[in-house]
């Protein structure tokens, strides 16, 4: 029996809600189709987005959209994305597929579509093939309120009013996609873009995230965090408010032959898994070098791209990255939040990728049709940490699965407590083979709370849901828990993901 001993008199750090982040890009049919049809379609949408993917949404509580890119936002001119859309300009998508892009959603419909859902805001700009001048003034379009010339502009296009655009990013891999710079000559140039993302008298401050490192390449992140602080103002913190990572778990660890999406052996499924788990070496080891100049951890860790890429399936568009998503899926996003949770004193965003009909995302359209996924449910389960106080927990005597390179935690939890002092317990038990008892037990009053709450996502590895049976894979009422004197007893199935909340 494992054992989950939960300090609740320790309350560390908030989880903010931004950590149950999305990525939509203008890649294949996550746009298209998954999000935006357009006014006229004869799907039901409401000024051109989908209804029933909006709704599935709010459900879930996104708390933060980023757009136009990844590797697109560095080749994205915004002007093109403006106006009417009978003059807009078309485009090649050189990176995704080398279809042609008509920019009919543009900075316009991509705030409208967060004022639908109701998020925050993240707009990543064009460093790559942009300009400082370009950039400033798509700033100033967004969020200045008087008389200049990008304001004037946005009300002949139908917007009287300005937005609010929380977080800006300045620059998108630009290590890779977005320029091939080296880690000193894109620090400058972040320097000199970041100077003119105005904040105007009056408006939420926009917070400047900065293109951090591929994964383990903790080079580029001493060497860009040196330079920004070089001959800096300590109180601007090297004026940045983030720093990003990105980090994709490949199955086959091969980017030639990544694996199917729902073709594999439990030997891949391990693997997958180990490969997932790795999130926590990156972000312990970049955040003790952010650590060293950001003492105080002013800058939050962004990981805004992250999640399983496998080979697409079958008689799709390679460069659609289009794939399903499984209960593998499930568990690798149940661990990877949880990490993101005990590390929240750093992460203060997370944003898998993508959001509908690319790489693991959480929602898969057909037409009219609309599944949600594995990793859809998870993230409507674990939705009841946002904004909740990290409980100091410690897991014992879990054991591992996996042989080998692929060994990993059995089970990988992290523990949340709201503000009505309920307390979220999220679980996720990795094994193939057996389930787990969990006992939980309390520091204070463990006797005094009962389950309020429990939900479970469970079946074979590669369940998945699909357009003719989309229930295959849901979250389900959970009673595998038990009352103890002090805290309580929970029966995890094997290859699941399960969340209990406790109340007094």
């Amino acid at each position: 029996m494992a054992k989950l001993f939960i300090n609740n008199e320790s309350r560390k750090s908030t989880i903010a809600p931004e950590i149950y982040g999305h990525f939509s890009e203008h890649l294949g049919r996550c746009i298209y189709e998954g999000l935006y049809v357009g006014e006229n379609s004869d799907i039901p949408n409401t000024n051109g987005m989908r209804n029933d993917v909006v709704s599935a949404l709010k459900e879930m509580k996104i708390p933060v959209l980023r757009w136009p890119g990844g590797c697109f936002a560095d080749e994205y001119h915004w002007m093109d994305g403006i106006g009417p859309k009978a003059g807009r300009k078309k485009m090649i998508n050189t990176h995704w597929g080398g279809v042609v892009e008509d920019n009919s959603f543009g900075t316009h419909e991509f705030f409208e579509l967060c004022s639908q859902l109701g998020c925050k805001t993240y707009v990543n700009m064009n460093v790559g093939s942009g300009s400082v001048r370009e950039m400033s003034e798509w700033v100033e379009y967004i969020t200045f309120k008087g008389v200049s010339p990008m304001a004037d502009l946005r009300k002949e296009n139908g917007r009287e009013e300005p937005w609010t655009v929380d977080y800006v990013g300045v620059g998108n891999e630009n290590w890779g996609c977005g320029g091939n710079m080296r880690p000193v000559y894109y620090a400058d140039e972040y320097r000199r873009y970041q100077t003119y993302i105005r904040n105007y008298a009056g408006n939420t401050p926009i917070q400047k995230i900065c293109c951090g490192a591929n994964a383990g390449d903790y080079d580029w992140t001493r060497k860009v965090l040196e330079t920004c602080f070089d001959h800096s103002d300590p109180k601007q913190h090297g004026y940045m408010d983030g720093y990003s990572l990105h980090y994709y778990t490949i199955p086959e660890g091969n980017w030639e032959h990544k694996g199917s999406a729902t073709d594999f052996t439990e030997e891949t499924f391990y693997k997958t898994l180990k490969a997932g788990y790795h999130m926590e070496e990156l972000v312990t080891r970049h955040s003790h070098i952010m650590d060293e100049f950001d003492p105080e951890k002013k800058i939050g860790l962004m990981v805004d791209e992250w999640g399983i890429w496998t080979d697409v399936e079958p008689g799709t568009n390679p460069g659609f990255l289009y794939q399903q998503s499984t209960m593998r899926d499930a568990l690798l996003a149940g661990m990877t939040l949880n990490i993101f949770n005990k590390h929240s004193d750093r992460v203060r965003m997370a944003n898998i990728a993508q959001l509908i009909n690319v790489l693991q995302s959480v929602i898969l359209t057909e037409g009219e049709k609309m599944i949600k996924t594995p990793t859809y449910f998870v993230f409507r389960m674990y939705a009841a940490h946002q904004g909740g106080t990290l409980l100091s927990s410690e897991l014992l005597e879990s054991g591992t699965v996996g042989k080998d390179q692929n060994e990993l935690p059995k089970v990988f939890e992290s523990v949340s407590e709201n503000s009505d002092g309920v307390i979220t317990i999220t679980l996720t038990n990795n094994s193939l083979e057996s389930g787990e008892e969990v006992s939980v037990n309390l520091s204070k009053d463990g006797g005094a709370y009962s389950v309020c709450e429990a939900s479970v996502i469970t079946n074979k590895m590669n369940a998945h849901n699909t357009f003719d049976a989309p229930g295959t894979v849901k979250e389900e009422k959970f009673t595998g828990c038990e009352k103890t004197s002090d805290g309580v007893r929970i029966t995890l199935p094997k290859c699941s993901v399960v969340c209990v909340r406790l109340k007094k």
